[in-house]
């Protein structure tokens, strides 16, 4: 029987904390499954949530917190019951037969989502590399197949074998827990239980013919990538020298004299990551990865041989000249600055980290050991080195060409792929006297590390909320001191607003292309800034370009002078053009073939008037667009402009008002004739019911998504924040109704729209067409509306109080970091609302709505009159056996028909309607999106200020 969680926990109190949060880490997953079982580890993570004998309804614990505050982070006053709910489930899971049935259709509905991530499937790729009976090549996610259907083939008692399961791994003595908060937590000290499995003497995984090859693999996404790979010996034991971090942040370098440099040059990368991610896959008892990945171009795809070799030429090189303790102490340097003057992170993720570092480290590292590097030991880098040799390469080479000559497939994700030998003249060559290219050395010192750390005085009237300190014709910019937090760094953002933009889908696609290839300029000049800890960000936002800048200030003015610098001396060659052009070809269809965003980009493109839709954009693009043509974008761009800024932190005043001068004087715009509107205009929805129902473009992919959206209209902020209430009230019902009794599928949630200042709430819900049609879905959403709004009257004046209380607790919150006020002041420049003490108005406004105000409200939006609109994306029904002879088109839910299945949809060319079926008799068809909006009356801009 499991007594306590840990002897000794580790306690984290900040000085700045509201919320209380708890993590625990289980030092058990999926090597521990059975060979006869695949994926229970992870199937029990599921079901020890669903009620304890002490508190046994299944969603207890999440209604529980939906009084306090989202997930695991609580209230202080009601931490030690959230503790005692928690602990329960490890004490005395119920884990009833029922739950089992259903829970394990979650698990699937998660692995389904699961297989269209390229990630996902070369990691299962990847594991099934290893030698046989290796835990690596077990199957880790679980399916229906796993768990419910050959388990009742084979008379397997999947109960009985989970409880066992539960009773031997749950163990204390092999569990961590970190707990977060200012109280004092109480603690038990007795723990029994058995050996924690062991692996350590399963090393050399990969140590087999299959490995030292090259995979060429068919990828869901449209993208070009080279893996180079090594499975080296355990290196956990060397956290305090971190050799492989050492080793990455050399591979991973942008600047001059880098890998990534040299091949952008050639026009053959457009990005390179290297190193091992310590997630338990990358890094466990048995092996540690190291892993060089690189997204090529066309042409790179094209020399991906004359790629690796480069790779190799600088891994010689490294070799060839050993660690330099230069190197080293500037990267010890720069990471022990960086914890010195670290922000807090979100409560949950804190206590997320240090549980797991309690699993790895000695308890005096428990808060560092994944965070410095402690020791320069030149002989434990030098080893690690050596071992990064083409004769221990595994090379895995992703492009969509590959289709049609991959004849294997993968057992668990369908990935089809194909192994050759690495072809004999090239491993010749990277494995003799490999000649060094003359372009690639070592990083110089580093410019942009800051040494200055005193905070500035204050040189204007402290207050509480941005002001606004310049106000021409050219730009504003708001400033606020940071005099909470008390850290040496700031933040710089601006949004340079241009009217060219929305001229058409032509404009916006040159404009990605802009920013796209300005990231692109600005890489190896700033990546020393990066690197030393100075973020940046570029964001072709729907009105004009997004700048975020943050980190030390007293280097932070040398890396903004950068970007403007570049903005201003905008230029690209017909070969990076080209280059980025097909890239962004790639990214918008990436982008519409995953469900959950063609979905946003079909209900946005009807609700936001003359807004340009990814399809249009990927038509204007394929159409035919010049180095030219983005040119003279380009000189339009910048000649038509208006910069609205925002500086927090450690700046004064005088320093924060050059920020927008230099903005003006370099880019040297003149003032627009007109203001230009950050929002768009929304169309007001027919008071009825309308459907939109496409086909996902991805004929691989069974995920569907279904949202209902109901629309309010343009409210003052009262009724924004009553509806907040409504959907924190609508979770715990939601998900319990939706997922764990309808077992729809492993996301559904409900969410409050604010789509250009217009109100509204929707319940998404993704699920698999191989399971339930789209209709079928909604008809349950709607049975789930009909069944809360019986709730929602039912609802007590105390339980209701209760909730208000919760959020205005959540509301008055304070910001952990400074970067969260900043997020939050942000968000009011870039709407152009300013709204600065929204949270108070917000918070004024909850403690004077009544439960009455409530379910009027939610009554309204649901009559029959109501302004409704549901979107569909549906993805592809295949017929598959449930093991009894049945499919899943057969079972009443009935799966959606397939059609035009012979297409490959690998183009994007135009959305592909569906017609609705009889299910839902009331609902009217849109086979049309731009017929159907275009005599809709729009309501006016609108800004929720009130």
């Amino acid at each position: 029987k499991l007594a306590s969680v840990l002897e000794n926990p580790i306690s984290v109190r900040p000085l700045v904390c509201k919320i209380s949060a708890a993590a625990l880490c289980v030092g058990v997953g999926s090597f521990s499954d059975p060979p006869d079982l695949p994926g229970l580890a992870h199937f029990l993570e599921h079901m020890v949530f669903m009620g304890s004998e002490k508190y046994p309804s299944e969603n207890g614990f999440d209604a529980f917190l939906k009084k306090t505050v989202f997930q695991f982070d609580v209230q202080r006053r009601s931490f030690k019951e959230a503790l005692d709910r928690w602990a329960q489930f490890f004490i005395c899971p119920l884990m009833i037969r029922d739950a089992i049935d259903r829970e394990v259709e979650a698990v699937d509905s998660e692995y389904q989502l699961a297989k269209p991530s390229d990630s996902h499937r070369k990691e299962m790729l990847f594991g099934s590399l290893a030698k046989p009976g290796h835990p690596m090549g077990k199957f880790c996610w679980g399916n229906a197949q796993t768990l419910k259907q050959e388990p009742k083939k084979q008379k397997i008692n999947v109960y009985k074998r989970l409880r066992a399961f539960w009773k031997q791994h749950y163990s204390a003595h092999y569990m961590t827990l970190a707990v977060q908060s200012k109280g004092r937590t109480p603690v038990l000290s007795n723990y029994t239980g058995v050996p924690k499995p062991d692996f350590s003497d399963l090393l050399d995984p990969f140590d087999t013919a299959g490995f030292n090859k090259l995979y060429r693999v068919v990828p869901v996404r449209k993208v070009h990538a080279l893996n180079i790979t090594w499975a080296l010996p355990p290196q956990e034991q060397h956290y305090r020298v971190k050799p492989l971090h050492y080793i990455s942040w050399l591979i991973g370098h942008e600047g001059t004299g880098s890998i990534l440099s040299v091949l952008r040059k050639r026009c053959w990368a457009l990005a390179l990551f290297g190193g091992n991610s310590e997630t338990g896959f990358d890094q466990n008892t048995t092996y540690s990865i190291f892993s060089i990945s690189i997204t090529l171009t066309d042409e790179g795809f094209q020399n991906f041989y004359q790629v690796t070799q480069l790779v190799f030429q600088y891994l010689k090189m490294l070799q060839t000249l050993g660690p330099q303790q230069r190197i080293y102490e500037e990267i010890q340097k720069i990471e022990a600055n960086e914890f010195h003057y670290q922000e807090q992170i979100d409560p949950i993720e804190y206590v997320e980290d240090v549980c797991e570092n309690m699993q790895l480290f000695p308890k005096e590292d428990f808060l560092t050991g994944d965070q410095l590097m402690f020791t320069y030991d030149p002989e434990v880098i030098s080893g690690a080195l050596s071992l990064l040799t083409p004769d221990r390469a595994n090379l895995m080479l992703l492009s969509p060409e590959h289709e049609g000559r991959c004849p294997l497939r993968e057992k668990w994700f369908g990935t089809q792929y194909s192994v050759e030998d690495i072809a004999p003249e090239w491993m010749e060559k990277w494995s003799g006297n490999l000649e060094l290219d003359s372009s690639l050395h070592l990083p110089a010192e580093n410019e942009f590390i800051a040494t200055d750390f005193s905070l500035k005085p204050s040189d204007c009237s402290d207050t509480e909320l941005p002001i606004r300190i310049v106000d021409s014709e050219k730009g504003c910019l708001w400033y606020k001191k940071d005099n909470k937090f008390k850290i040496p760094k700031a933040y710089i953002r601006f949004h340079i607003i241009s009217p060219v933009i929305q001229k058409s889908a032509r404009n916006v696609v040159l404009f990605d292309l802009l920013v796209n290839i300005l990231g692109y300029n600005l890489a190896e000049p700033a990546y020393e800034a990066e690197v030393a800890q100075l973020d940046y960000k570029l964001v072709s936002g729907e009105h004009g370009l997004v700048i975020k800048v943050k980190g030390f200030n007293h280097k932070l003015p040398l890396l903004f002078r950068l970007i403007i610098d570049h903005l201003a001396s905008f230029w690209a060659s017909p070969g990076v053009f080209s280059m980025f052009s097909e890239q962004l070809k790639k990214t918008y269809f990436n982008i519409l073939i995953k469900p959950e965003k063609l979905g946003k980009d079909v209900r946005l493109l009807i609700l936001e008037h003359s807004r340009w839709s990814m399809v249009e954009k990927y038509q204007a693009l394929t159409a035919g667009l010049t180095v030219d043509d983005l040119m003279d974008f380009s000189r339009s761009f910048k000649s038509q402009l208006f910069a609205e800024g925002l500086v927090q932190g450690n700046f004064t005043s005088m320093e924060s008002a050059q920020f927008l001068q230099y903005v003006t004087d370099k880019l040297q715009f003149s003032k627009l004739p007109a203001e230009v509107p950050v929002m768009f205009r929304v169309v007001e929805l027919p008071q009825t019911h309308h459907i939109c129902k496409v086909k996902t473009l991805n004929k691989g992919d069974a995920n569907s998504e279904v949202t209902v959206y109901y629309q309010s209209g343009p409210k003052l902020l009262r009724e924004h924040t009553l509806m907040e209430l409504l959907v924190m009230h609508m979770e715990e019902p939601c998900f319990d109704f939706l997922r764990t009794k309808e077992t729809l599928g492993y996301h559904v949630y409900p969410t409050c729209r604010n789509t250009s200042g217009v109100l509204g709430f929707s319940v998404t819900v993704e699920t698999q067409a191989t399971k339930f049609n789209s209709e079928f879905v909604e008809l349950k959403i709607e049975e789930f509306l009909a069944s809360f709004g019986e709730k929602l009257e039912a609802l007590t004046e105390e339980a209701f109080s209760t909730q208000v209380t919760a959020l205005v607790k959540l509301k008055e919150c304070e910001d952990t970091h400074l970067g969260e006020e900043v997020d939050r002041n942000w968000a009011e420049v870039l709407t152009q609302q300013y709204v600065f003490d929204r949270l108070h108005r917000e918070i004024a406004a909850l403690k004077q709505i009544t439960k009455e105000e409530l379910v009027s409200w939610f009554q309204e939006h649901r009559a029959p009159s109501s302004r409704k609109l549901s979107v569909h994306v549906v993805g592809f029904g295949v017929e598959e056996s449930d093991g009894e002879g049945e499919t899943a088109r057969h079972k009443g839910q009935g799966a959606d028909d397939d059609e035009d299945t012979g297409s490959t949809y690998g183009e994007v060319s135009q959305l592909f309607y569906l017609s609705p079926s009889d299910k839902l008799p009331n609902a009217k068809a849109i086979m049309d999106i731009p017929a159907f909006i275009k005599d809709l009356p729009l309501f006016p801009y609108h800004k929720i200020l009130e």
